[in-house]
């Protein structure tokens, strides 16, 4: 269900129109080349893969295509475009390349894929581009730069997603984090692709309908120190009753039961965290799930959080829950749960990794979603899937890398991609096959229980 996500109207995808500058030069000087020798209609076919698993792992997912798709489809040069490679390319440049340039389109150009969000593994090929040469030639870095990041940033949600387990539910919060703008709305989107249920990012869901998510900061706790800076201080009951309650002195009756109950030191309870948590409450009384770690979880945080939410059970509210950011995650969403209702939902946030989410599955511990930013976002366990593009055939003919390194050397020919399942239904193999001359071909499993082509 997640891929109809895609099925919305073109107009919301205008945020990433990829221009056709955003390339290398030496695409151009290479597509001159071609023209100035008449070889610039000559069919080509590129394949686009990538030769290692990402993450150290037995698999990876696909995505991208839509990106590449609509980038296809609008790929023109503008006058202005023209002009400027006018001014970089050599002076002995032919002015008819300029005039060739401008009535390039990719009508000629088909492109052949798999589907988005697909797993994928090593030195399969994801896509075929195929088409006059100086076109496709001039797709590459533009492709590259569409299905890399995306098909990483997905692969890593998706390691997410299994360290967590099916009964987690995650949240990418990583905007503040990305590698700017376009990288924290590429990550929002295909991490939820690739696994996620939230996003704390509102522009994603604006464009993308991603669901949205959020809590509150530590500075907005911080920002309160006394009582006195809460207002309104009344707040009325949910069964529409117009007599709004005293909000504060209902809380503080609370409190005082809280403290007695627990057996805490009221002298510790920070004054201004309480009016953080009475104002946000009178504010949002449906919507009530504060961060509780400001000050000290235990002394302060868990005992104020306890007093607001009772008061607001108490008019007939149900306070959301918690979120824990700092400290011993584990162990204080048990006291928390311990101390508190049983419905409520326990967030946990705290620079969380791949590892440190599968170790939660490891502790007792009472957290129902995480949080995750900078390692989901910046993939910081590996910080590119490093696709290629590589051409593989010319005017019908196979072409070939041959490479003093083998792991860059390439297989010729165009290649239909096979699925084939063992009895069981779970050992998923891909293979390549050149259509017209068979090579051989061996799989290896992977210690992700997956196959894997080696070629």
């Amino acid at each position: 269900s997640k891929m109809n996500i895609f099925s919305q109207n073109n107009f919301i995808y205008s945020w990433k129109r990829v221009p056709p500058l955003l390339t290398d030069l030496y695409q151009f000087t290479m597509a001159y080349a071609y023209w100035r020798t008449g070889r610039h209609r000559e069919p080509a076919v590129f394949e686009l893969f990538f030769r290692d698993n990402p993450f150290g792992g037995g698999f990876s997912l696909f995505a991208g295509l839509h990106d590449c798709l609509l980038f296809l489809r609008s790929f023109r040069f503008t006058d202005q475009d023209v002009d400027f490679l006018r001014s970089v390319l050599p002076p002995a440049t032919d002015p008819a390349f300029f005039e060739f340039l401008r009535g390039l389109d990719c009508s000629g150009v088909t492109l052949r894929s798999v589907p988005e969000g697909t797993v994928v593994f090593a030195r399969v090929p994801l896509m075929e581009v195929a088409g006059p040469l100086a076109v496709v030639q001039l797709l590459e870095t533009s492709l590259l730069c569409l299905v890399n990041y995306a098909s990483l940033v997905c692969s890593n949600a998706a390691r997410f997603r299994l360290a967590a387990g099916p009964r987690r539910r995650l949240l990418e919060m990583g905007l503040r984090r990305a590698q700017g703008p376009d990288g924290g709305l590429t990550a929002s989107r295909y991490t939820y692709i690739g696994g996620f249920d939230l996003t704390s990012n509102v522009q994603a869901g604006f464009l993308f309908g991603t669901p949205v998510a959020g809590t509150m900061a530590h500075s907005y706790v911080t920002s309160f120190t006394s009582l006195e800076e809460v207002w309104p201080q009344t707040l009325v009951a949910a069964n529409g009753d117009p007599d709004p309650v005293d909000f504060i002195s209902l809380t503080k009756g609370w409190l005082s039961r809280v403290c007695e109950l627990l057996g805490a030191e009221s002298g510790k309870i920070r004054e201004g965290e309480l009016a953080a948590f009475l104002s946000y409450a009178i504010a949002y009384p449906h919507n009530f799930l504060p961060v509780i770690d400001s000050y000290s979880v235990g002394c302060s945080g868990l005992l104020n959080f306890c007093a607001v939410a009772l008061a607001l059970s108490e008019l007939g509210y149900r306070p959301v829950g918690v979120r824990l950011d700092s400290g011993d995650l584990c162990s204080q969403s048990v006291d928390v749960r311990l101390s508190t209702f049983d419905s409520l939902i326990i967030v946990g946030t705290n620079n969380i990794s791949e590892q440190s989410m599968a170790e939660l599955n490891k502790k007792e511990n009472e957290i129902d979603v995480v949080g995750v930013g900078t390692h989901l976002v910046t993939c910081t366990k590996q910080p590119s899937l490093g696709c290629v593009y590589k051409l593989v055939e010319v005017r019908g003919r196979p072409t070939m890398k041959i490479s003093e390194d083998p792991q860059k050397s390439t297989v010729p020919g165009r290649k239909a991609v096979y699925r084939l399942m063992d009895t069981e239904g779970e050992n998923h193999t891909y293979y390549t096959v050149a259509p017209k001359n068979i090579l051989p071909i061996k799989t290896q499993t992977s210690t992700d229980n997956q196959s894997r082509l080696l070629i």
